[in-house]
């Protein structure tokens, strides 16, 4: 045990027991079984990727999660995102987030594609889903880019701020999927200073949760506009 420990001990998140985020027995509570979706018509795809009919200039190319958001990840994920004395928690979902994704066999082929051309960028950048101003400034951190730092020291690719949330949008809880992509709608900006860094290069947007894709899809159209080839959404949990 070390001193961190000792001053921050380790309860689990859902029953309190001492030692861990979660003991052995919550662990065992976790679905790593999440229900893929093409996030563009929200229909079950198999693999994870946008179905071919479904595919567009400006659409995102896929999505993968780790986790099914259940009754335990969501305490897991409260406390990641309101109990910021808990910094440990980014390792134990880190692991968490990199074991699930390193284990999906087509996010395997993305990680092994090598784009060809003079232009095209060969290293995948993770790019952060941001957090509004207001909430930025109530948490004091934004936990996508927690995550997308965690699995940066795990993959070795570069985490870039480049989007911006221009405006606060309502909360997507209890919205339609009509609703969520009209309440996301013209919410992210490109910072035109990484244009350069960007032009062809491969993309993977990280969040916590992922529900039906809207927030991913508003921010792939965005990154598209402005030269991105190719973008996928990667995320710590699955809302079924």
């Amino acid at each position: 045990m070390n001193i961190l420990d000792l001053l921050f001990p380790k309860y689990c998140v859902n029953c309190k027991k001492f030692g861990d985020y979660l003991c052995s027995n919550c662990f065992s509570r976790l679905s790593f079984d999440t229900r893929n979706i093409c996030v563009v018509c929200g229909k079950p795809s198999y693999n994870g990727l946008t179905h071919p009919r479904c595919l567009g200039k400006y659409t995102l190319s896929g999505s993968f999660t780790a986790i099914v958001y259940n009754s335990i990840s969501k305490k897991l994920i409260y406390q990641f995102k309101y109990k910021p004395n808990l910094t440990g928690l980014k390792n134990f979902l880190g692991d968490l987030f990199y074991e699930a994704l390193i284990q999906n066999e087509e996010f395997n082929k993305i990680l092994r594609q090598r784009p060809s051309g003079p232009d095209r960028q060969d290293e995948l950048i993770l790019v952060p889903i941001p957090l509004g101003k207001s909430k930025f400034r109530k948490r004091g951190y934004n936990q996508a880019e927690i995550l997308a730092n965690e699995l940066s020291r795990r993959f070795g690719f570069s985490v870039v701020n480049c989007l911006t949330r221009v405006k606060d949008t309502k909360s997507q809880v209890g919205l339609n999927k009509k609703e969520r992509k009209e309440n996301v709608k013209g919410v992210f900006k490109f910072s035109k200073e990484f244009s350069a860094n960007f032009k062809n290069a491969r993309v993977i947007l990280v969040d916590d949760v992922l529900t039906t894709g809207s927030t991913f899809s508003e921010a792939a159209s965005v990154l598209k506009h402005c030269g991105v080839r190719q973008v996928w959404a990667v995320a710590l949990a699955k809302e079924d």
